[in-house]
């Protein structure tokens, strides 16, 4: 029986976190198959580690996670290196890149096959039937190509997270011992990154998550989220929290449920949520998550246009006078929200474009005004392969096309792409985009973010002094000053470098 090696490819210069999409496959082949853990964040050489373990002949296999961005820097010409050297080796891929892109994945000709979507059932049936040499056309969620011909099975029912076996935590501080991945953030000083749910109910179409698990949503419950954390506290120290669930807080009665059971542990946390659902929670309910520990919460906004809302498809009941509503009714219960703003979208006529630009910044200002511990994280909107929806056909009639070849998706242009910086599309003129990247520039300025941990009371104040009259008089060409003490200081970027 072959062995598998699970890469985490490198996502990170210096904060790293648990691996938990690759240890959630782990746990789906643990007491099954023998399995090595390569994390590429903690590795000088992971080309050399995942040699060691192929050149013994015991690992046939070799399963990659892959997000966009950082990831496929080393994900891509990694991959190609091994299928050259130790041809027989299986490479699989999963993740929201090759799920959203699995045509031109195994169009590259060193990928054999892609898990599309969730891979706890997927990835040991595959491995399963290449082991055993039976068909696996009929297994769901997955791609691969037979000759010339793309096959993608169909999509399996989302599993019942409770139903999961719990994750390997003890055997993955044999490879890298745990502790060095609890890192200081602003939540504490040793965050764990953990998930208590996947999915969201929602088809926002500008969301890479939409495709993958169409609109549905499954969750831990309380007490086994509770259950998890209590356990990697006590034994290795966590005592702060970032839930990566797409939306943590899609039930009022869980959200509830474990926010009385973490409360005693004094735990800080974060998590992600919409302002419609969050926004109908009741006040005692909003009071005990924040006893409970939750200091901020991530929120997409996305505009205060309700003409862009209706284009971005955002469902629910969003508004802008409820996201600037929402966030000042926040203030009483101490709860930093964490707004996102997608500007740029497509219109019929430049004009109009950059008329939408100018209403977001100006929107939020407006939230600031409301509550200025609001922080705010700006994207350049940037299309994501949702099939059939009416915004990804209308910037496909544009002219907006993705690479055709694998490779060219590590060009530093693709790379700005994936981080939402550098979006390529032929509707935005280079003044829009200096327009938007400005205007972070001197908001950032003016209101440093909270979670850079390493910006000292006098920093912030010395900035927010230089950015003050640009704020103030709405002019945002040319911020130099300003970039260079973020440059001199290495201000963080929330949205591209988390806490």
């Amino acid at each position: 029986m072959h062995k598998i090696i699970l890469f985490n490819p490198r996502s990170a210069v210096a904060k790293y976190r648990i691996p938990n999409s690759i240890l959630n496959i782990a746990a789906s082949v643990e007491g099954k198959y023998d399995w090595a853990i390569v994390d590429g964040n903690r590795e000088n050489d992971s080309f050399e580690r995942i040699a060691g373990y192929l050149n013994t002949g015991e690992y046939r296999y070799i399963g990659f996670t892959v997000m966009p961005g950082p990831q496929m820097k080393q994900s891509i010409p990694l991959a190609k290196k091994i299928k050259e050297l130790f041809p027989s080796t299986i490479i699989i891929w999963g993740g929201y890149f090759p799920t959203n892109h699995y045509k031109v994945v195994l169009n590259s000709g060193y990928v054999d096959f892609v898990i599309n979507g969730p891979g706890d059932n997927a990835f040991p049936q595959l491995i399963d039937a290449l082991e055993n040499n039976t068909p696996y056309e009929f297994i769901k969620n997955i791609a691969y190509k037979s000759d010339t011909t793309i096959i993608k099975t169909t999509k399996e029912d989302l599993i019942d997270q409770e139903s999961l076996k719990p994750l390997p935590y003890h055997k993955l501080d044999t490879f890298y011992p745990i502790e060095k991945y609890l890192g200081r953030t602003y939540l504490g000083d040793k965050t764990l990154a953990y998930h208590s749910s996947i999915g969201c109910p929602f088809t926002c179409s500008f969301c890479a998550v939409v495709p993958i698990y169409e609109a549905r949503w499954k969750a831990k419950s309380a007490q086994t989220v509770y259950k998890d954390i209590k356990y990697i506290k006590d034994k290795w120290g966590a005592d702060a929290i970032e839930f990566h669930d797409n939306n943590f807080f899609v039930s009022e009665k869980r959200s509830v449920e474990f926010s009385k059971l973490i409360k005693p542990e004094k735990m800080s946390w974060w998590g992600m949520a919409r302002i419609d659902t969050m926004h109908k929670f009741k006040d005692e309910s909003l009071s005990l998550i924040r006893e409970a520990g939750c200091k901020i919460i991530f929120f997409g906004a996305e505009s205060g246009n309700e003409k862009v809302l209706k284009q971005l498809d955002k469902g629910g009941t969003q508004t802008g006078e409820q996201i600037e509503e929402f966030a000042s009714r926040l203030k009483q219960f101490d709860i930093i929200p964490e707004y996102s703003f997608v500007l740029g979208t497509p219109a019929p006529t430049p004009e109009e474009v950059m008329q939408q630009i100018d209403f977001d910044i100006n929107f939020i200002k407006r939230i600031k005004e409301a509550n200025p511990k609001t922080e705010i994280v700006l994207y350049t909107y940037s299309p994501v392969p949702t099939e059939g929806s009416e915004l990804y056909n209308e910037v496909l009639q544009k002219g907006f096309t993705f690479p055709k070849k694998l490779e060219d998706w590590i060009n530093p242009e693709w790379e700005n792409f994936d981080m939402r910086k550098n979006p390529l599309t032929p509707w935005l003129t280079a003044e829009m985009i200096d327009k938007i990247r400005n205007f972070e520039t001197v908001l950032n300025g003016y209101y440093p973010t909270v979670s850079d941990i390493r910006l000292n009371s006098i920093k912030r104040k010395i900035m927010r002094l230089t950015a003050g009259m640009r704020y103030k008089i709405n002019f945002y060409k040319h911020p130099y000053e300003i970039k260079l003490l973020q440059r001199l200081w290495r201000y963080r970027q929330p949205e591209i470098q988390g806490f």
